[in-house]
């Protein structure tokens, strides 16, 4: 497995993979355009993906804009692998690396992103909407990443 940064011709697997989730959907697929992954890779910040045989099987993409992860999402053949776990680490170190202090993000309540963002040291912080909020400060990576 390859993990890089995410290229713009990487969009139409990364929309497969997004669509292709068995929580946290998208009502509507049409909802995530192609020009909105291209503004939030390029213009807002950056993404990430992981690469099997060719194919993406996991992407993240973190927002400096809105101090939020816009999103981390795998192909549900490839979950329990550790994908899910590097390409938050990879994002995460870039996103704190570019001066930012704090980040959140939303996910859907008792799900397996809801058991993950738990288990990797995010600080939950009401909802956001229907979803759960959690939230990464600067120095809560820096004591979480330095025991890894």
């Amino acid at each position: 497995m390859t993990f890089r940064e995410a290229k713009i011709e990487d969009i139409k697997q990364i929309q497969i993979v997004r669509n292709s989730v068995k929580e946290n959907t998208l009502s509507n697929p049409d909802l995530i355009t192609d020009k909105d992954c291209e503004e939030f890779m390029f213009e807002r910040g950056k993404g990430w993906v992981c690469e099997s045989n060719n194919q993406i099987v996991g992407f993240a993409i973190a927002d400096l804009k809105e101090d939020n992860i816009w999103a981390l999402f795998l192909d549900p053949e490839f979950e329990g692998k550790g994908i899910g776990t590097q390409l938050h680490n990879m994002m995460l170190n870039w996103y704190f690396s570019t001066g930012k202090e704090q980040v959140w993000l939303g996910t859907a309540p008792n799900t397996r992103a809801e058991k993950f963002y738990t288990k990797s040291g995010w600080t939950k912080n009401g909802m956001h909407g229907n979803e759960v909020k959690f939230e990464m400060s600067k120095s809560q990576w820096e004591s979480i990443s330095s025991k890894r």
